[in-house]
């Protein structure tokens, strides 16, 4: 979803103690959550916001904005960015209840609070990760982070130099003296990881298709070496850039490339496994896949990786030897297809907090290095942002922050987030409607829509498919975090206000904060399940989706035992716990809750209805039989999820969560 020696410039200002030029009330005024309820910052009303796009504008432009907008909003929350060119972020604008000023020019607004900062941290451009090195100095030292440029262009001076600071080639350098320099000036209420820097889309590109796999393949069953001709893509010296997609985007099962060769005029030029030093000089785009356990590279739904490759001079024809499976579509084009800036989302909340940001992939020497940071953060200590590697750092950082005592929040892309946690809205703390149903031999199927631990869905993505007009024809779950009570409390009180009585708002994984509880050490479970059980009874929740820690041994989930889900019980108001477990056949009872895997049927609409008919093949007919099934965020709107309704009869009947384990607890009593 990136080892670096720091090189001190002879004679520069030594960036450790009083070179920072950090006072002491700087270094005392690292803000934490000040009221006791609180576990994330808020930064206090908005009381009038001045507010302009910033869509149109580069990454390093976003980012000096960025980390104005988190110096700035500290004192008082006055600025508030677009940055889609949906305009999405400026649906959320009439729940602030603010005076608004529109600015046509995003960058004026540096000319008007230039003088609410010190001055620049100036990034180094041939060391993306000093990024995150200038946006946690940005926080302590009321600066922005920017380029020599930029602060030149805006006036601004020079407050701490990074160019020349750290070694290109070793990462671990600039976040070692971070951990060492700035993590103890830095507010612990928060850890942030982001990426330092994104690729965007050049415009005008134009992809040839070389390949599509037509057919639904997601069992390896289309693996086989393959060969491309990439001479059409040749002309002159350019080079030429492979790109590797998901060919059905809704579904998960994209492209997966395990080698690659190729061959100019007949000769090999380039050979290389994925994940392999051999493959690093030729992956011009790699943010978006993930490292596979067959020693490939993979990519799903909208994701891609883009190989580079440079013909030697003369050559006529260029071939392309791919083993490769899966639903792929592969494209070629003899045009750089994107550039690389700064990740400048989510940096305003990271500045205003005073808090250290890293990016560290949770595996080998960094996932060391994270392993030490994590060790000096408090139990219940939140990591907001996310983890490189896709799905395989997802599963491995947030196992390692667990093991920590550290719940996740995945916020790399909630925008405006000095704002939102700052405006006050009355969230509920009860559910409106409770539906009934009577127990028959059914087959009770509850529907429930994943996602809702990524606060970011639940302000852009949730909120499209939300306003779908079929919302509430068919009995849903939808999962949210609860520290939206913290992070966006606005954003909270409008789901609750706009549901209907076929919506129900379930918790995230896996409370407060996405975490694997079965990893947490023994004395600091309950610290978490406490947690939780403060901010579900603050938004009314009382059932959870969950996950737990991935079992090795089989490629599965370890199911939740009696020590878990004792103590959610014993400290949170949890009614059941869906947990994530794909196959569908988890039904358990420990410590006298009842706990059911999810069923992920493959697909949409009949599809989807033909997998679970395949479930409950051979069931007893003479009891009811219960299915927790998924819907994937991202790719199923209401319309498909009603579409799937009319689908199936007899003997389904949906229901939501609540009467699905209210039914569940009536039959194992045997009412």
């Amino acid at each position: 979803m990136v080892s670096r020696r720091i090189l001190l410039q002879a004679g520069g200002a030594s960036l450790v103690g009083r070179g920072l030029g950090l006072t002491s009330q700087q270094q005392a005024s690292a803000v934490e959550p000040s009221a006791a309820k609180r576990l994330l910052p808020s930064f206090g009303r908005p009381v009038r916001l001045d507010v302009a796009d910033v869509s149109t504008l580069d990454g390093h432009d976003q980012l000096l904005l960025t980390t104005l907008q988190g110096v700035v909003n500290r004192r008082e929350p006055r600025l508030y960015f677009n940055f889609d060119k949906s305009e999405v972020d400026l649906r959320w604008l009439p729940a602030t209840g603010t005076a608004v000023t529109r600015h046509d020019d995003a960058l004026d607004l540096v000319r008007r609070y230039r003088n609410q900062v010190r001055g620049a941290i100036l990034v180094d451009p041939d060391v993306p990760d000093s990024v995150n090195v200038a946006t946690t100095l940005a926080g302590l030292k009321d600066a922005v982070a920017a380029t020599a440029e930029q602060a030149h262009t805006h006036g601004l001076k020079t407050v701490v130099d990074l160019r020349g600071r750290f070694d290109a080639d070793d990462v671990l350098a600039a976040y070692r003296w971070q951990l060492a320099h700035l993590f103890p000036q830095c507010s612990h209420a928060l850890l942030a990881g982001l990426p330092p820097t994104r690729t965007v889309a050049v415009d005008d590109v134009k992809w040839r298709e070389v390949a599509r796999e037509t057919e639904r393949i997601r069992d390896v069953s289309n693996r086989r070496v393959r060969t491309f001709d990439l001479s059409p893509e040749m002309s002159g010296d350019n080079d030429v850039y492979v790109r590797f997609q998901d060919s059905f985007a809704d579904d998960g099962w994209g492209a997966s490339v395990a080698s690659v060769s190729v061959k100019a005029d007949g000769k090999e030029i380039v050979s290389f496994a994925p994940g392999t030093d051999a493959e690093k000089p030729h992956l011009f785009d790699g943010l978006n896949s993930s490292l596979g356990d067959r020693s490939n590279r993979f990519s799903d739904g909208g994701g891609y990786f883009i190989y580079r490759f440079a013909p030697p001079a003369g050559t006529q024809q260029l071939v392309i030897e791919v083993d490769l499976w899966n639903q792929y579509l592969v494209t070629a084009t003899g045009t750089a297809p994107t550039r690389v800036e700064p990740f400048p989302y989510f940096r305003d909340y990271v500045v205003a907090s005073k808090a250290m940001v890293l990016w560290l992939p949770p595996s080998g020497e960094t996932g060391k290095l994270l392993d030490e940071t994590f060790a000096r953060l408090g139990p219940t200590t939140p990591y907001t942002g996310w983890f490189s590697n896709d799905v395989a750092g997802e599963w491995g950082g947030v196992d390692r922050a667990s093991q920590h005592g550290i719940e996740v929040v995945p916020a790399d892309f909630y925008m405006n987030g000095t704002v939102h946690a700052g405006v006050p809205a009355k969230v509920s703390g009860t559910v409106r409607h409770r539906p009934k149903a009577k127990l028959r031999n059914r087959v009770y199927l509850t529907l429930t829509v994943g996602e809702g631990d990524n606060v970011q869905y639940c302000q852009r993505r949730m909120r499209d498919i939300w306003d779908d007009p079929e919302r509430g024809s068919v009995p849903v779950n939808w999962t949210v975090s609860p520290l939206l009570a913290d992070m966006g409390p606005a954003l909270l009180a409008y789901y609750q206000k706009t549901a209907t009585d076929n919506d129900l708002l379930i918790s995230g994984p896996s409370g407060a904060g996405y975490t694997y509880p079965g990893s947490w050490p023994e004395k600091a479970l309950d610290a978490y399940t406490e947690l939780s059980g403060r901010f579900l009874r603050r938004t009314g929740m009382d059932l959870a989706y969950a996950y737990n820690p991935r079992n090795a041994a089989n490629d599965g989930w370890v199911p939740f035992d009696e020590r878990v889900v004792g103590s959610y019980r014993k400290n949170t108001p949890l009614r059941g716990i869906i947990q994530s477990w794909e196959t569908g056949d988890l039904q358990i009872r420990p410590a006298g809750l009842p706990v059911i895997g999810n069923f992920y049927p493959q697909g949409k609409g009949a599809e989807f209805r033909d997998g679970l008919l395949r479930h409950i093949e051979g069931r007893d007919e003479s009891k009811p039989m219960f299915i927790a099934a998924a819907i994937n965020a991202w790719s199923w709107t209401p319309s498909d999820i009603a579409e799937l309704a009319e689908l199936l009869d007899a003997p389904f009947e949906v229901v939501r969560g609540d009467v699905f384990f209210a039914l569940m607890n009536l039959s194992a009593d045997g009412s």
